[in-house]
């Protein structure tokens, strides 16, 4: 056993936005969100058995390359989503978008990556049937993570 902890997953994102309720409407706009709560300049929105910090008070510039990735259930549907309230959609091959203050986020699809939730968590998020692609159960299996 190594002496040095293991990285196990991401409890949270916190992201600098320059006002929380027009974050969280911006946000609302694209994805159905469940808000877990609020303090003082703060809010925070679930993701399962994670969370998505938002923090009234843009510090730094906006981002260039920094980003983050959310996973989606329906990433054409994000696509729309995002089209429909004129997000601008960045150039390349996945479906990156800037929010209004600059945070840069990477929609990736749930059955496309190895990132996995549990069936519990998937059941009490509302979601089912989402079956991970070949090349997703592949990354899974050569890690020893996914069925044999």
């Amino acid at each position: 056993m190594s002496s040095r902890p293991r990285l196990l997953g991401v409890n949270h994102v916190a992201l600098e936005v320059g006002n929380v309720d027009e974050a969280l409407a911006f946000y609302g706009s694209i994805f159905e969100l469940t808000l877990r709560g609020r303090a003082g300049r703060m809010a925070f929105v679930d993701m399962g058995d994670q969370f998505i910090a938002l923090g009234e008070g843009r510090t730094q510039a906006p981002d260039d390359d920094r980003h983050f990735g959310l996973v989606v259930d329906d990433k054409e549907a994000t696509r729309r989503a995002l089209e429909e309230a004129g997000v601008e959609i960045l150039r390349g091959r996945g479906l990156d978008f800037r929010d209004p203050w600059g945070n840069r986020i990477q929609v990736v699809d749930y059955r496309d990556v190895q990132f996995t939730k549990t069936d519990a968590v998937l059941r009490g998020m509302g979601v089912d049937g989402l079956e991970k692609s070949e090349r997703a159960q592949a990354e899974l299996r050569e890690k020893g993570l996914g069925p044999g």
